[in-house]
């Protein structure tokens, strides 16, 4: 097949409550893999795709399957098998999205670390697709929890990787134990031969897609990304445009929407902005390009459609605000700055759970992208302060002061006031709506070394000795972010949020740092505290410092060691089902 692209998603022919979802999102145009992949498993056909991670197949398979469900079954319709339980967790959530107006509809992620019983619960109560692992989806198998019988369609999403983790002989068992009249899509970033040979004897007539991998190397931009974490996106976007010297700026989000909002907020903070999406007409979308130009405007926020063949040299950095969806946007998008030989810079922000995209990217453009803190307050202050020194020198080079002079003259005598005190209070005033001083409530970016060697490769820095580690009982699955576990403890311990150290968040508990010479009544107390519906119940989980972790446990009046847990003051307490005391 060829590779062009259709003009938009409405030429699909989806399903109208996706096509609804898709106009919600801000979704203009598909990529290549989504307008080759959408028709023909439209029509039933099975499917076999190459392309590389990062150029949009989840959507390319979960859009037109969607499109085709019979939501009056309560029986799995589509399965999703992948390698990973990040890409699971990645794929049931961007199939929740997908479905959010199809009425009654439930997605279930199924892989190894997660409760078993939660996920019986939810098989229980019915379920139209599964996302999981192919090791779990065989224990539930087993077991008989889980009846493929009403299965309409199955999806090997990154077949080489499921075959490179040792997963072939599972995915076979899996596929025979499916429906023969199925209908197979495979997607494999590589084509080796047991991947084809899979494809041979369970799908019937595939059409067969590749999608050539386009890379390049941009070696007049400097890439950097910053892993967002702590700090709103906004707030880091904000310190980011006060600390660095920026001539002009181009913001890429996902949606039209979030252009609107985005710039509206960058506005009232005091910044030249507007936005630049695909809902505007062609007169206001060049009317706001030569604003940007002319230096009229300093920042313009956008999407990838709008944003196609943007020329402006002035462009010194590019911000992906959110991360493209595929590796193809993410060159067109940096390709904006370093224009005509100049350098620019492109800044990417990246959620934990887009470090697989991250990697995609520095595949494609065959460069590394840096890590990079953000400026600390201390550092943004001391800009502001020298901005402020410039101003007052061209102002006493530039400008006829002598009325001026003799009014501070006038207000010293008639007041009696030193000429230092007036100066500050003039200062004061000038810069009352945007003060020298930073203080904008929120705290500068913790150190965590092991979370970013998690998220870069890199060997980490030794912890804080000062510190010990903690699990607490709430995660991912329930929403809980940094902020939430900074705030509670912080507000329940009377710890300063500066002296919690690294918080690491995984799907069903996070681990954290704390001061070791935290008293015995505090950790009883944060065992009680709730954070998004769920109960702290604390525990030492230091594991890999044994002589800090016994000495903590020890102050604590937990034994080490032994696996029991006693509560201060020798009464042996129950354990509960993640190891720490219950609450009595």
């Amino acid at each position: 097949m060829t590779e062009d692209k259709l003009t938009t998603f409405a030429e699909l022919g989806l399903a109208p409550a996706i096509h609804q979802v898709i106009d919600e999102v801000g979704y203009e145009t598909p990529s290549p893999i989504q307008a080759q992949s959408i028709p023909p498993l439209l029509a039933g056909r099975d499917l076999l795709g190459q392309a590389q991670t990062g150029t949009g197949k989840t959507a390319a398979f979960a859009l037109p399957l969607l499109s085709r469900l019979d939501l009056k079954k309560k029986s799995p319709q589509i399965l999703v098998l992948t390698p990973t339980r990040e890409l699971a967790l990645q794929v049931a959530e961007a199939i929740r999205t997908y479905s959010r107006h199809l009425p009654g509809f439930q997605v279930l992620p199924i892989y190894g670390g997660q409760s078993m019983s939660q996920q019986l619960r939810q098989l229980h109560r019915g379920v139209h697709a599964v996302v999981g692992t192919p090791g779990r989806i065989q224990d539930h198998l087993r077991r008989g929890t889980l009846n493929l019988g009403a299965l309409a369609a199955v999806v090997l999403d990154e077949a080489d990787e499921m075959l490179r983790m040792g997963f072939v002989e599972d995915v076979e068992e899996i596929l025979k134990e499916t429906p023969a009249e199925r209908q197979t899509a495979l997607f494999s970033a590589t084509m080796p031969k047991e991947v084809l040979s899979i494809a041979r004897r369970y799908m019937r007539d595939p059409v067969e897609i590749r999608i050539k991998a386009k890379t390049t190397t941009v070696e007049t931009i400097v890439q950097r990304f910053w892993q967002v974490k702590g700090l709103h996106k906004l707030d880091a976007l904000t310190r980011i445009l006060e600390a660095e010297d920026i001539e002009g700026m181009l913001v890429f989000v996902r949606t039209k929407t979030a252009t609107v909002e985005l710039s509206e907020k960058l506005e009232s903070r005091g910044f030249s902005c507007a936005p630049l999406n695909g809902d505007m007409t062609q007169a206001m979308r060049e009317k706001t390009v030569e604003q940007l130009k002319s230096g009229a405007l300093d920042i313009v926020v956008a999407t990838d459609v709008a944003a196609r063949g943007l020329d402006v040299k002035r462009i010194s950095h590019v911000v992906n605000y959110d991360i493209p969806y595929d590796t193809e946007a993410y060159v067109h998008r940096i390709g904006r700055t370093g224009r005509a030989g100049r350098e620019g810079q492109a800044i990417l922000f990246v959620a934990p759970r887009e470090r697989r995209m991250l990697a995609a990217i520095e595949r494609a453009t065959r460069q590394p992208i840096t890590a990079m803190s953000l400026p600390s307050r201390k550092e943004i202050s001391n800009r502001r302060i020298g901005l402020f020194k410039e101003q007052i020198a061209e102002a006493m080079e530039s400008q006829d002061l002598e009325f001026y002079e003799e009014l501070i003259d006038s207000y010293q005598h008639q007041y009696d006031v030193g000429l230092r005190r007036i100066a500050a209070t003039l200062a004061y005033l000038v810069q009352k709506d945007k003060p020298l001083q930073v203080d904008d409530g929120v705290e500068d970016e913790p150190e965590a070394p092991e979370e970013e060697a998690a998220f870069t490769g890199r060997t980490p820095v030794a912890r804080d000795s000062s510190l010990m580690r903690y699990r607490i009982e709430v995660g991912r699955i329930h929403g809980v972010e940094p902020k939430h576990i900074v705030g509670a403890i912080a507000n329940e311990a009377n710890i300063k949020s500066r002296d919690i150290g690294q918080i690491k968040i995984y799907d069903d508990h996070c681990l954290v740092d704390l001061p070791q010479t935290m008293p015995s009544a505090t950790f009883r107390h944060l065992q009680k505290v709730w954070i998004c519906g769920q109960q702290l119940q604390i525990s030492p989980a230091d594991d890999r410092f044994p002589s800090r972790a016994a000495k903590a446990k020890s102050k604590h009046g937990i034994k080490s060691g032994d696996g029991k847990y006693f509560k201060p003051g020798g009464k042996k307490s129950p354990r509960n089902r993640h190891g720490g005391r219950k609450n009595t």
